[in-house]
């Protein structure tokens, strides 16, 4: 496969579904903030846990991705670290979830 067909095939969706996962995460937080009394908290714990699997799915298939395709591992490691920047993200929105949340 050409570096084009990688890009098409896992590299584009890959950075979408990381920035779709941060923009979603962001509307809940922004949400939960305008109306801390948690009614939403379900809609919140249900999408984490629905984000976190469809993210480790492409951390895997991304990480399988780099150690076979040697000629595009660098290419690869970038979407693997665009990806696990939502980690980070994710606790810190926990962490202010929880402290508006008592």
């Amino acid at each position: 496969m050409t570096k084009k067909q990688y890009e098409n095939a896992t590299g584009i969706f890959s950075t979408q579904l990381a920035i779709g996962s941060f923009i979603i995460g962001t509307i809940l937080l922004i949400l939960h903030l305008i109306n801390p009394t948690g009614a939403l908290f379900g809609v919140g714990a249900i999408y984490l846990l629905l984000a976190f699997t469809i993210n480790l799915i492409m951390l895997l298939r991304l990480a399988y991705l780099a150690f076979t395709q040697k000629n595009h591992q660098d290419y690869f490691t970038i979407k693997i670290l665009i990806l696990l920047a939502n980690i980070p993200i994710a606790f810190v929105y926990l962490r202010i979830v929880g402290e508006t949340w008592k």
